[in-house]
């Protein structure tokens, strides 16, 4: 979702040759498969969006290998960059690295101030990694090497998997289905009163070539909306875009994760970058292409 965003973004720059690799042509954990990539194609700047990503139920399940893959992966092509003379390196993580309880909204300086929410910690502390790695090799060696911390994304090209997805996309199919089946009630996880901020994915793509073009970007910043919503407000609009007129129900006996997760990102509009998509319009045009790839057979559901 997010490198097929970057590269939408980056066409529009006739100037960049995009070089990309699937994950079937490159395995990101093979620090020797990425060094001969770099060598062959020697890259100016590298986007690293790759991720084993998911939201609580994938999170809670496969904790070894969301710290595993990710960490692997990292450190494979950071070192790479680094050994090949790629000139600059902008890494992707998520505002899940912040602790559970963090001040709100969350600041860049937030980071290991307290503990971290447990339902996706694995994930967390490969990401943190990532980030520290950068900072460290820009502090130690003087590359351009930095980060952004996106908050929730969604999109097209989103993960519609019914229970490895993310809770926007999984609200969407839900919703979709019980909609065409005629159900009279949708439940959803938790209590519904966690609060969550979401960015159009289209939007985060437009930040990531702003950064890009700075001299001197932070370490890492967040990118975000700047305004969030409960779970059950976010259902409720769901609901409304896809036509379903049912219940909508809650079950506390599930796990609400963090309470709430706001970002602060007037560090990153200190720089001249706002997001410019609403959420109800952005849900719209994600629902939108969620119909167009179920039609064609393509949605991505992995």
């Amino acid at each position: 979702m997010v490198g097929s965003a970057v590269c939408r973004r980056l066409q529009q720059h006739p100037d960049v040759r995009l070089i990309t690799r699937t994950r079937n042509e490159v395995n990101l954990e093979d620090s020797a498969s990425v060094r001969r990539l770099f060598e062959q194609e020697q890259p100016e700047a590298v986007v690293f969006a790759a991720a084993r990503v998911g939201g609580i139920h994938a999170n809670r399940t496969y904790p070894v290998e969301f710290l595993t893959e990710n960490l692997n992966a990292q450190l494979a092509t950071l070192g790479a960059a680094f050994q090949t003379g790629v000139r600059r390196f902008l890494f992707l993580g998520s505002t899940c690295i912040y602790p559970r309880l963090a001040q709100q909204p969350i600041t860049e300086d937030e980071l290991l101030a307290s503990p971290l929410e447990p339902t996706n910690e694995a994930y967390a502390l490969a990401k943190i990694c990532g980030l520290k790695l950068c900072q460290y090799y820009r502090q130690q060696h003087g590359v351009l090497f930095h980060s952004a911390m996106p908050t929730n994304l969604y999109g097209p090209g989103d993960n519609y998997h019914p229970q490895n997805s993310h809770v926007l996309p999984a609200m969407i199919r839900r919703f979709h289905e019980a909609q065409q089946a005629g159900a009279d009630q949708v439940t959803i996880w938790g209590t519904g009163a966690p609060r969550r901020e979401f960015l159009h994915v289209d939007d985060l793509a437009d930040a990531l070539v702003h950064l890009l073009q700075l001299d001197a970007p932070p370490d890492w910043v967040n990118v975000g909306s700047g305004e969030d919503l409960s779970i059950l407000e976010l259902a409720h609009i769901v609901a409304e875009t896809v036509g379903f007129e049912g219940e909508i129900r809650t079950d506390p006996s599930q796990p609400d994760g963090t309470p709430r997760k706001l970002t602060d990102i007037s560090r990153l509009r200190a720089t001249g970058w706002k997001p410019t998509i609403d959420l109800p319009t952005g849900i719209r045009r994600t629902y939108e292409d969620y119909l167009r790839n179920l039609a064609a057979g393509t949605l991505r559901s992995v």
